[in-house]
């Protein structure tokens, strides 16, 4: 028998919030589940979640219901569940603040973000009205004030937070400690796919060190066309999401490389990929004898499926916390999904200590 529902709300109906709606629903009928930790995590399935509240500020999606939110433009992440049904949530009209960057009104309104002249919410009284339990932040990469101001909702609200892009909350020693003052799990920063760039280059420079080869210089370049590359054209709300991925990759050395060896970070926006992101991957070595080692890897995934079950685990996790009163940042649960979470772990350590928290042997 079941737990019961993992009733969570939404900042941000972008693509990657549609992947996990999609998601919610395309299991539901029993289809083995891909993509995911475990199928039962403490009790909880996937067909367990329900989103109940959702916050956005493009007017084609503020005052819709989210089943219809989830697939407006500028969305354009592959529909692989199109007959998601009505979800009876109105999606919400959130604060602006700098969630939108100035050089969207410069692109077609099927690209960019278009904002709703609406007042914004109430989004703690939001929170409270639906009985959200969980605060999931999709807001575009550069939300800084924008990250914050939900998180300090969440707090307000008395709700745990899951916050998958790359601002410093959960990994900040200050925020940290407030959610931990509350009683409330926090699961951060910056969510790492299932099988995406920062994954396949920290497990790949893991197997450097592991087998002995120097690591001299890399690189990692991205495209992609969906509005996450669009948005981050915008070279200064860049800076967490470089640090974010480069701290992932350098955690995984025993000595970091200097600054002039390592390039992580988008590289350009492509229209015409639409969701589907390309990474082009070189790393430079040296074997024995000083011997040079080239590996060149080229990666092309669809983006935001590619986090949604990631997202699922996380939240899944964030109950778990919540039912056994844990508050403050999910130490394991965070080395396994994101980016630059408190503690960087090696990725199948990070997996050890989740199955330590499930079983209840860690309580964080």
């Amino acid at each position: 028998m079941g737990k019961g529902k993992i009733r969570i709300a939404i900042a941000g109906v972008g693509n990657c919030a549609s992947s996990l709606i999609q998601g919610l629903e395309y299991y539901k009928d029993g289809k083995e589940v891909i993509g995911l930790m475990h199928p039962e995590i403490g009790g909880y399935k996937i067909s367990d979640i329900e989103v109940v509240a959702a916050f956005d500020v493009d007017k084609r999606k503020v005052g819709k219901d989210l089943s219809e939110a989830i697939f407006a433009k500028p969305n354009c992440t592959k529909v692989f569940c199109p007959n998601v049904p009505h979800y009876g949530v109105t999606v919400k009209m959130g604060p602006v603040m700098d969630g939108v960057a100035e050089h969207m009104k410069d692109y077609d309104e099927e690209r960019a973000f278009r904002v709703a002249e609406e007042e914004p919410c109430d989004v703690v009284e939001e929170l409270k009205r639906s009985g959200a339990e969980i605060l999931v932040n999709y807001l575009p990469v550069g939300s800084e004030k924008g990250a914050r101001f939900y998180a300090e909702a969440a707090l307000k609200a008395g709700v745990g937070f899951v916050n998958c892009i790359p601002v410093f909350i959960a990994s900040d020693e200050e925020w940290a400690k407030k959610f931990e003052e509350k009683g409330l799990p926090i699961v951060g920063d910056d969510i790492k796919a299932q099988l995406g760039a920062t994954i396949v280059h920290r497990v790949l420079t893991k197997l450097f060190v592991d087998r002995g080869v120097k690591l001299d210089r890399t690189y990692q370049l991205n495209t992609g066309g969906n509005t996450d590359f669009l948005n981050m054209l915008a070279k200064h709300r860049l800076s967490s999401k470089r640090v974010s991925k480069t701290e992932a990759v350098q955690s995984q050395l025993n000595e970091p490389l200097p600054p002039e060896n390592i390039h992580i970070g988008p590289s350009d926006y492509v229209p015409w990929q639409n969701d589907n992101k390309v990474c082009f991957l070189r790393m430079e070595g040296r074997e024995f004898g000083d011997v040079p080692l080239n590996l060149e890897l080229r990666l092309s995934v669809e983006d935001s499926p590619n986090s949604a079950g990631v997202a699922v685990d996380a939240i899944r996790c964030c109950k778990l916390a919540l039912d056994r009163g844990i508050g403050g940042a999910l130490i394991s649960i965070s080395s396994y999904t994101m980016k630059h979470p408190p503690i960087q772990y090696s990725d199948s350590e990070a997996r050890r200590r989740v199955e330590e928290f499930i079983a209840g042997k860690l309580d964080r």
